[in-house]
């Protein structure tokens, strides 16, 4: 859709505004608690200052949902499809405002607690709760498309842990034979270049993904409830990039602090592993269409990296925190989903 006829629809349409709004409001929101993931570890070892960290994860978040969507869209049509809201366009708006809501609702209680909550695991619980409570069963959710989502969970974990070990290894079999002042600048622009990778492949994650619902509330809006294919606008993925660059630019320390700080102190050879292991993990998923999240893969990467370097040196207390916020996301965010949904169904249908 050209951005001058979206624009005329938007002013003309108040379902469409509001759906609008709503999914602003979630984009912003992810900036805001799970986008500050990709830059933590290059601004917790110094190798940039947070704010052109910030303005270099907008730059690579735009560029990261420009090409990767050119590229292979399959993580947005996985979340397109994840669940059936019905056949009538109405109460499936419904319903997907309601999931919004419990996005940031849940969200933003992480962030008030510093816990960096998994925006896409958010997304998808919210998204099946809501779908749960319009069909009064689980036959709104496709079992083939959470199959995804959990091998993509488990690829999260699994393979960014193994990949942050492996990649600490590495990095430091190749320069254990320099010097370690010599070493030291090379580094920090490699790890510069690592964070840049991690704010690429979380556009190329997280923007699909919030790209798809837009998407989503925009037909439905209209009144199209039964639309399987869709096209992705330049404008969009403008708009969407630059909604999540002002959130992290808003929120983005907390999350920085929890990350790249508190759970493991990391030298910049460190930090730079991690982020290699991070983005390489998230390249694979955003290859094969697995939405994961990557909260998870940037987190089990430093975990992995900590490991690598000696066990104890994980701060158990926060990585215990963190696994309990995963946890606790699907039912959680899954539940208010749920209660929200029943709750504008019973107002507004």
């Amino acid at each position: 859709m050209p951005l001058n006829t979206f624009w005329m629809e938007f002013w003309g349409n108040p379902a469409l505004m509001i759906t609008t709004l709503l999914t602003l409001a979630v984009i912003l929101v992810n900036g805001w608690t799970d986008a500050p993931n990709a830059i933590a570890t290059c601004v917790s070892t110094r190798a940039m200052g947070i704010r052109a960290a910030i303005v270099m994860a907008a730059i690579f978040n735009f560029l990261g949902a420009l090409i990767m969507t050119s590229v292979n869209a399959s993580v947005a049509m996985t979340i397109y499809n994840i669940v059936d809201f019905g056949g009538e366009a109405q109460p499936a708006l419904i319903a997907l405002c309601a999931a919004m809501v419990a996005i940031v609702t849940w969200a933003t209680v992480a962030w008030v607690f510093g816990i960096p909550t998994s925006e896409s695991h958010a997304l998808i619980a919210g998204l099946s709760g809501a779908a749960i409570a319009i069909q009064n069963s689980f036959s709104g959710i496709h079992g083939e498309e959470w199959i995804k989502v959990l091998e993509g969970l488990l690829l999260s974990t699994v393979l960014g842990f193994a990949m942050g070990y492996a990649c600490l290894k590495l990095t430091e079999w190749i320069f254990c034979r320099f010097d370690r002042k010599k070493t030291r600048k090379p580094l920090m622009y490699a790890q510069i270049g690592g964070g840049a990778a991690m704010a690429f492949m979380h556009g190329a994650q997280d923007g699909q993904k919030f790209m798809a619902v837009f998407l989503l509330g925009t037909a439905l809006a209209k009144g199209q409830a039964d639309i399987t294919a869709f096209s992705i606008p330049i404008w969009l993925i403008v708009l969407c990039s630059a909604v999540m660059g002002l959130g992290t630019s808003i929120g983005g320390y907390r999350i920085i602090k929890s990350v790249g700080m508190d759970m493991v102190k990391l030298s910049v050879h460190q930090g730079f592993a991690a982020d290699l292991a991070a983005a390489l993990c998230l390249l694979i998923s955003s290859l094969t269409g697995a939405p994961v999240s990557t909260t998870h893969t940037k987190t089990t990467a430093i975990m992995g990296v900590g490991a690598a370097k000696r066990l104890r040196s994980v701060r158990l207390s926060v990585v215990k925190d963190l696994v309990l916020t995963w946890v606790l996301t699907f039912p959680g965010c899954g539940l208010i989903g749920y209660l929200f949904a029943k709750l504008f169904l019973r107002i507004f249908a």
